[in-house]
């Protein structure tokens, strides 16, 4: 099993930096997606003692990130549920991306040890479906020859929140089987055929971590946290691939970023090394900001991630974006950021 020291240290870092920044003037508030929260938790307390404003957190789901970002109880949000451009607009609010990471099917099966067990798109989709019930079941041992599979029921685990994690593994089911497409198709809150519910990317996790005979889909740095096994995906090159940061990566290079507000979705993508479910945390502004402080610090925040936070992220088993043209644009985009009195200055000198 996995191990993952790096994100014991680094969270409670981030607290207890967060904690002590000086009689800070600004506080900034933010909150969503649980897929991001190691990554984002961590930044916010390395920011804090650096920049001297007190930055927090808030694991509460995307669908949560949005309602309270767009009734501004606060300041930023994360999702992995991209918004159109309508949505965009109705709100007035300003959308980039920020991070990437892999989600991977997890399971807690005797005898089976971390990256044996293969496991298809069709196949994980009927097992969603309530459909494959048992792990020796023929569809498994088919894509398993030589692995001894367990006698044991299937329990199926997934979010009962509404989720960016579960938007992107069902967008993902929606393209690999037309029968989930037809029935369940795409959603970050669905009636699921089968299984138990648990809340955020931590709740799975635990869930999956205390069942024998259960599967989940966590973004990565959860399943090394608890120690979880997780499965091999074929791919759309028809590889069995293991999650890694080459995987991410390979898929993050098919990426374009020409919708508005950098709408992409980053599931079955071409390439021989490509990891087939590919999430991306975006960040939800307001454009017009009532309070200049508060809106300088969290574009400052943005920034520095872009510019300081590669390392952290890498030993969270996330990716970056590190493309100098991207990042680039979306910095440019802030300038639409504003108060009742003009463009807000972000950057030193401005």
């Amino acid at each position: 099993m996995k191990r993952f020291p790096a994100l014991a240290c680094i969270l409670p870092l981030a607290l207890a930096l967060t904690a002590r920044a000086a009689d800070p003037e600004v506080e900034v508030i933010g909150a969503g997606a649980s897929f991001p929260a190691p990554a984002i938790e961590g930044w916010a307390g390395q920011f804090s003692r650096e920049a001297g404003v007190r930055l927090l957190y808030r694991s509460v789901g995307s669908a949560e990130g949005i309602r309270r970002v767009t009734a501004r109880s606060a300041d930023f949000a994360m999702t992995d549920v991209p918004l159109t451009q309508a949505e965009l607009v109705q709100d007035d609010l300003l959308q980039f991306p920020v991070i990437v990471g892999a989600i991977v099917p997890v399971v807690n099966l005797p005898g089976i040890g971390d990256g044996e067990l293969r496991l298809s798109g069709p196949v994980l989709a009927d097992i969603y479906l309530g459909r494959i019930t048992r792990w020796d079941a023929p569809q498994i041992k088919e894509l398993n020859p030589g692995l001894k599979l367990p006698d044991l029921p299937v329990t199926v685990v997934h979010r009962a929140d509404g989720s960016g994690t579960s938007f992107v593994f069902t967008y993902y089911l929606s393209q690999v089987s037309a029968d989930w497409q037809y029935r369940l198709g795409i959603g970050s809150r669905l009636v699921w055929p089968a299984g138990l519910g648990a809340e955020g990317n931590e709740g799975v996790s635990q869930a999956v971590h205390d069942t024998a005979g259960a599967i989940g889909y966590v973004e990565d740095a959860y399943a090394v946290e608890h120690g979880l096994v997780t499965a091999q995906l074929r791919n759309k090159a028809g590889r069995f691939t293991r999650v890694g940061e080459s995987g991410i990566r390979a898929a993050l290079a098919s990426a374009r970023w020409t919708h508005p507000g950098y709408y992409e979705v980053l599931v079955d993508r071409d390439g021989e090394d490509s990891w087939p479910i590919v999430g991306i945390s975006f960040a939800l502004i307001h454009r017009r900001q009532e309070e200049q402080a508060d809106a300088r610090a969290i574009l400052k925040f943005f920034g520095w991630i872009y510019a300081h936070g590669a390392s952290t992220a890498r030993k969270l088993h996330y990716v970056a974006l590190e493309d100098a043209g991207l990042t680039g644009r979306i910095e440019s985009s802030w300038d639409e950021v504003h108060d009742d009195a003009g463009r807000i200055g972000w950057k030193s000198g401005q």
